[in-house]
C-alpha cells in the first residue's frame, strides 16, 4: 500500500442556485482500503460522488487520482481514469443477456462477436479472481437483486477499474446477501483495490470499512479510523446531537385481534400470482412487523388492505369483514372503519408534491366536519391551523403550512404524512417503509411515534426491507418470500440469520 492516496479530493465546492450542497470538501482515500463515507440525507454525499464520477462538476477544487491532477468532465473520464460506480438502482437493461450488459458501451468495434468472446474469457477470469460467478447468457430480469449488483461490479471489472464507489449497496439486499457482498469487497482490497461505499447503516461501517468519513450540511466534520470509533460517536458526528440509537420500548400488552386476514390471495393485471394464501392477525397494542426483500409481495399486501387493490380472501377489522374489490371508495370506507395508511412511497402515494403541507394533511380526511363551513365550502383557516399544530407536534421543519410538499426535505415529508395518519387515532395503522431515505434524528423520532402509538393500544402493521428496524420495533415478526408467509418468530428468540434464511426461501426447520 503506498502513501499516494488513490484519491484526493481538495477544497471541493458545489451549489445548486442558494442551495451550498458541497462547501469546501477535501479528503484522502488511500490505496487497497475501504472508506466509508455517511451523513444525513441531503448532507452532500451523492453530490460529492457525483462529482467524482463526472456527473456534476464542481465549482471550485481539485482532484487528484493517484497523485496526479485529473479532470473529470464526464463519467467517461471517470472511467478512463480507473474509477467505477455501482448505483443503488441498477444501470442494467433487463431483457438483455449479463454479458450483453459487461460488453454495452465497452464494444471493441462495429462487430459484436469478438466483443462477447472476449467478454465471456474476461468474465470468468473475474468471477474466479473475486468469487463474482454469475451465469453470462443469464437475462437480467431472471437473475435476483444480489446477482444484479455482482453484474453492476462486474461491468465496472471490466472496465479496468482499480476504485470503486457503492451506492447504498445493501438496500435491496438479503441478509446473507450483504454478507456475500462484504465477502467480495473484501477480496477486491485484498487484490488492491479501493473501495469507496456510501451507507446510512452504522453497522455496516463498522463491519466492513477501515476509515470513515463524517458529512454534515454539505461539510467534511470528520474522517476516523473505523477501528477508534463507535455508532453512537459517528450519529453524533453526523446529526451534531447524541441520538439514541436502539428503539426504547416495554413490553407489548396485546389484546383484542383488531385485524385478521385469511386465506388472502392476489393476481396482478398480467396473470402473475402476487399474495398466495397469506394468513395472520394483528392485536390491539402490538406491533406485528413483516420482513423480506422487496417485491415479495409486501406492497400488494398493504394495497389490498389499503382498499386500492383486488383481493380474494377475508380480512377482518374488528370482526367485521373488508370489501376486497378495489372499489374507488374502499380507501374512504377503511379510513371511516378507522384504518390509517403510511403508504411505502411518500411522494407518488402519500402526498402531492406541488400541493401545500396543509393541502396535503387535508387528503382522504377532507369530508372530516371540523374541516368543513357548510356542505360546499372547506374551512381552510381551520385546515391550515390544525396542519400548524400537527406539523409542531411532530416536528416538521419549517413548520409552514404554506409551503409546497416538494420544498421539504424527504424526512419532514415523511413527518408530515405521519402526522396526517396517526393523529386520526386509528384502530389499525398500516406503515410501509417507514424510514425510507430519512435522516438518522428523523428515525429516532418516527420510531418514538409508532412505539407511542402501540401503547395508546393500537394495532400496527409494519412493512420495512430494513431488517435492523423490523428487529428493533416489532413485538412479533413475519417473513414474506414469494407472495407466502414463510414463517412469523418472536425478536427475542431468532436472528438476523435465520430471519435472512426464511427471506430467502428457507422454510422451517431448515431456517
Amino acid at each position: 500500500m503506498t502513501d499516494t492516496p488513490a484519491i484526493e479530493l481538495v477544497g471541493i465546492s458545489k451549489a445548486f442556485g442558494p442551495v451550498q450542497a458541497n462547501k469546501d470538501i477535501s479528503i484522502r482515500v488511500m490505496h487497497g482500503t475501504i472508506h466509508g463515507i455517511i451523513g444525513e440525507n441531503g448532507a452532500g454525499k451523492s453530490t460529492l460522488m457525483s462529482i467524482l464520477y463526472g456527473f456534476y462538476k464542481a465549482d471550485a477544487g481539485e482532484i487528484f487520482i493517484n497523485g496526479q491532477k485529473t479532470q473529470i468532465p464526464d463519467s467517461q473520464a471517470a472511467i478512463s481514469a480507473g474509477i467505477g460506480m455501482v448505483f443503488q438502482h441498477f444501470k442494467l437493461v433487463e431483457n438483455f443477456t449479463v454479458l450483453e450488459n459487461v460488453v454495452l458501451g465497452a464494444e471493441d468495434g462495429w462487430r459484436l462477436g469478438p466483443s462477447l468472446s472476449k467478454a465471456r474469457r474476461q468474465l470468468k477470469q473475474l468471477a474466479d479472481d473475486y468469487d463474482l460467478n454469475v451465469d453470462p447468457d443469464a437475462r437480467i430480469e431472471d437473475i435476483g437483486v444480489g446477482m444484479q449488483q455482482r453484474v453492476e461490479i462486474l461491468k465496472a471489472l471490466y472496465r479496468d477499474a482499480n476504485i470503486l464507489i457503492l451506492d447504498e449497496p445493501t438496500g435491496v439486499l438479503t441478509p446473507a446477501e450483504a454478507d456475500q457482498l462484504f465477502r467480495i469487497l473484501e477480496r477486491l482490497k485484498e487484490e488492491g483495490k479501493t473501495i469507496i461505499l456510501i451507507t446510512h447503516k452504522l453497522r455496516e461501517i463498522m463491519e466492513i470499512t477501515d476509515t470513515v468519513s463524517v458529512m454534515r450540511r454539505g461539510q467534511m466534520t470528520a474522517t476516523v479510523k473505523t477501528s477508534e470509533t463507535s455508532p453512537p460517536e459517528l450519529a453524533e458526528l453526523m446529526v451534531g446531537r447524541k441520538v439514541l440509537l436502539r428503539v426504547d420500548k416495554k413490553p407489548a400488552a396485546p389484546g383484542k385481534s383488531v385485524l385478521e386476514v385469511k386465506d388472502l390471495r392476489v393476481v396482478d393485471v398480467k396473470g402473475v400470482q402476487r399474495l398466495r394464501g397469506v394468513s395472520f392477525e394483528v392485536r390491539a397494542g402490538e406491533i406485528l412487523g413483516i420482513a423480506g426483500v422487496a417485491g415479495n409481495g409486501q406492497s400488494e399486501l398493504l394495497e389490498v388492505l389499503g382498499g386500492y387493490e383486488k383481493g380474494t380472501g377475508t380480512i377482518l377489522l374488528n370482526g367485521e369483514p373488508l370489501d376486497l374489490t378495489g372499489a374507488a371508495s374502499d380507501g374512504q370506507t377503511r379510513r371511516a372503519r378507522g384504518i390509517a395508511h403510511v403508504p411505502e412511497d411518500r411522494q407518488h402515494e402519500g402526498l402531492i408534491m406541488n400541493f401545500t403541507a396543509w393541502e396535503n394533511v387535508a387528503l382522504g380526511y377532507h369530508n372530516d366536519p371540523k374541516y368543513q363551513t357548510n356542505a360546499l365550502f372547506m374551512n381552510n383557516a381551520a385546515l391550515r391551523a390544525d396542519t400548524e399544530a400537527k406539523m409542531k407536534r411532530f416536528d416538521v421543519r419549517p413548520p409552514d403550512p404554506s409551503l409546497a410538499a416538494k420544498n421539504f426535505s424527504g424526512g419532514n415529508q415523511q413527518k408530515i404524512v405521519l402526522a396526517r395518519e396517526i393523529e386520526r387515532n386509528p384502530d389499525l395503522l398500516l406503515i410501509g417503509q417507514p424510514t425510507r431515505g430519512v435522516d438518522i434524528g428523523a428515525i429516532e423520532f418516527i420510531h418514538q411515534q409508532i412505539v407511542a402509538l402501540r401503547d395508546q393500544g393500537k394495532a400496527i402493521l409494519l412493512v420495512s426491507v430494513e431488517l435492523d428496524e423490523i428487529m428493533s420495533l416489532s413485538d412479533r415478526i413475519a417473513v414474506m418470500f414469494d407472495g407466502r408467509i414463510m414463517g412469523e418468530r418472536l425478536p427475542a428468540e431468532t436472528n438476523a440469520g435465520e430471519l435472512g434464511l426464511l427471506m430467502a426461501g428457507v422454510a422451517g426447520e431448515a431456517a
